[in-house]
């Protein structure tokens, strides 16, 4: 007797349901397979982390180890990503709401932004290998946090700007229904932030993409440290002049990077599509077969409604007591919190006191012909990095303002974008150099060329973010009214965007500076390329362990670029948070 088809699917599928809550199994195979995926690649690291210090790692140009290599690299890059993004929600939150914490910490987000990766190699890994010496967990954590110091600045940048940029009326109406910090900061300033804060994300990430060759492999005096990933591959690669080995790394790099943007960055965009502050929905919005994956998804609505959504309910329910229950006569613990600042603020005084008369006993050691070098590369550089910013100031405005108004146009650049920035230039750049050698250009041109990869794209990624931001009903009054493009641009688009231009340019100067590491110093086929700048100073004063001159090239970075964001760029983003906010 030939069953039914109806009746045989119906009983194939109850074969494949998951008993609980009907939930079929085969609909959540690839969730399911994508957590024990991650879950198996956190322990293959764990493992490698535990092992004892083997010696000096051999990084093999075979085609078979760039899966494993692969791997490693995505795990420090997510960890560094996850730290990223915590510090700067935290750090961006406390400096927007404590006026006085904010006069500190703000310029020393400048500084920090400022110093180079390499300049945070020597204290990180020292720090990593003495707390860990006997194990790889040392080196693997001084990598993560070397990847970290490229990549958090920012979003942290980011998320600041967007709690100043918060109008006004959406302020009120949490003050008028008597929102707790947490109530403000959940349903209004982190939803107001994300789109920002997203965009920045991939940003970074692309940024620890770029410096992830120095983040896996380098030199700090006679040693030399180096792990396995794409990075150290690639860097390997690069230095035997194995072209074959560094397009078969950047074709495994770029293949990584478009999963992730497909499977990451992509939903998360058609997600945060609800968070843009408008009256009128727009009718081209940015779509994700990814999310829509999820959406459809039976497991992860009932793990939200039995773990996540309980908790927090219980979170929020905690925060809106307490401040319930907050009275303004509780005067002694406002004086212990003071002495506790007090008591704080001299232990940190005194620290920085003894660190200061350190670094000044080493600075004295530097002589006047080094003093006189110091100061020769820093115009240098300062001249490269500002012509880069113009140069990519040209094209990414115009362009990325198409990208973020156009959605459909978005699923399509977006991606390109994405690993654009994210191929390691310093990968690409010995072929450049030897073209630019030829060509009679040399390092000089090359090093603007190997700024500008590194560079432009935080100007790219802010302005769509904010063009993306703009409100669908404020783009249908100028259709309405039929507004000239130049008065379109003049009076909505431009201003629309400056809050997340200034952005932009703050960190792509930063980034600029970062850059010149590897744009004015590099090394192909054990021959070194060099050219007049602080970036130059700086790789070879790591290569040498010349601690002294590293110390005081990375102070002057630094000092510069403060300078110029208290000169120019902090009083931009005054004029952002005053002028060009979105409030009635």
């Amino acid at each position: 007797m030939r069953a039914h088809p109806a009746a045989l699917s119906e009983r194939l599928a109850s074969l494949v349901r998951f008993p609980l809550h009907g939930v079929s199994l085969l609909r959540e195979v690839p969730i399911l397979a994508g957590g024990f995926a991650a879950f198996y690649a956190v322990l293959l690291l764990a493992q490698r982390w535990a092992s004892p210090v083997s010696g000096q790692a051999e990084i093999s140009l075979a085609v078979a180890a760039l899966p494993k290599y692969a791997l490693f690299s995505v795990v420090r890059l997510t960890l560094a990503y996850l730290l990223s993004l915590a510090f700067a929600i935290g750090y961006g939150y406390i400096a927007a709401h404590n006026e006085r914490a904010g006069r500190f910490m703000v310029p020393l987000l400048d500084t920090l932004q400022s110093i180079p990766v390499l300049s945070f190699l020597p204290p990180v890994m020292i720090a990593m290998v003495a707390l860990f010496p006997t194990r790889e967990l040392g080196i693997e954590l001084g990598s993560v946090l070397l990847i970290f110091t490229g990549q958090v600045w920012n979003m942290a940048f980011s998320f600041y700007a967007s709690l100043k940029s918060i109008p006004a009326e959406m302020r009120e109406a949490a003050e008028i229904y008597r929102w707790s910090r947490w109530q403000k900061f959940i349903q209004m300033e982190l939803p107001y932030s994300t789109i920002g804060l997203l965009w920045n994300s991939m940003m970074s990430v692309a940024g620890g993409w770029f410096f992830l060759m120095a983040c896996e492999m380098f030199v700090l005096g006679d040693r030399d440290l180096r792990l396995p990933g794409l990075g150290s591959y690639l860097q390997t690669a690069a230095n035997q002049g194995n072209t074959r080995a560094i397009l078969w790394g950047l074709t495994v790099m770029i293949g990584v990077i478009i999963l992730i943007d497909q499977f990451i960055w992509r939903p998360a965009i058609a997600w945060a599509e609800k968070f843009k502050f408008e009256q009128v929905e727009a009718s081209d919005v940015p779509r994700s077969f990814a999310l829509d994956f999820l959406r459809h998804s039976r497991l992860l609505p009932a793990f939200n409604r039995s773990v996540v959504r309980p908790a927090r309910e219980r979170i929020g329910l905690y925060f809106a007591r307490r401040h319930a229950n907050q009275s303004v006569s509780d005067a002694a613990p406002g004086e212990t919190r003071r002495w506790i600042a007090w008591l704080s603020t001299a232990a940190i005084t005194l620290a920085l006191s003894i660190l200061l008369l350190r670094m000044l006993a080493l600075l004295g050691s530097l002589r006047g012909a080094e003093l006189r070098e110091l100061l020769v590369g820093a115009g240098a550089s300062f001249l490269r990095v500002e012509l880069t910013l113009a140069l990519a100031g040209l094209w990414t405005i115009p362009v990325g303002m198409m990208i973020g108004l156009h959605p459909k146009l978005s699923a399509i650049a977006q991606p390109a974008a994405q690993v654009a920035a994210s191929v390691p230039a310093t990968a690409l750049f010995p072929v450049i150099l030897l073209l630019l050698i030829r060509a009679g250009g040399g390092l000089g041109v090359g090093s603007i060329v190997l700024l500008l990869l590194g560079t432009q794209w935080y100007i790219l990624f802010n302005v769509i973010a904010g063009a993306s931001a703009i409100p669908t009903d404020l783009r249908e009054v100028c259709n309405l009214y039929r507004f000239p493009r130049w008065e379109r641009w003049r009076d909505l688009l431009l201003p629309a965007i400056f809050p997340y231009l200034v952005t932009g340019f703050i960190t792509a100067s930063g980034g600029a500076w970062n850059a010149s590491i590897v744009a004015e110093y590099s090394r192909f086929q054990n021959q070194t390329y060099t050219v007049t700048g602080l970036g130059a100073i700086i790789s070879r004063a790591t290569d040498q362990g010349d601690f002294a001159m590293l110390l005081a090239a990375t102070i002057l970075m630094a000092l510069i670029v403060v300078t110029v964001n208290r000169l120019l760029w902090r009083r931009l983003y005054r004029l952002a948070a005053t002028r060009f906010t979105l409030e009635s």
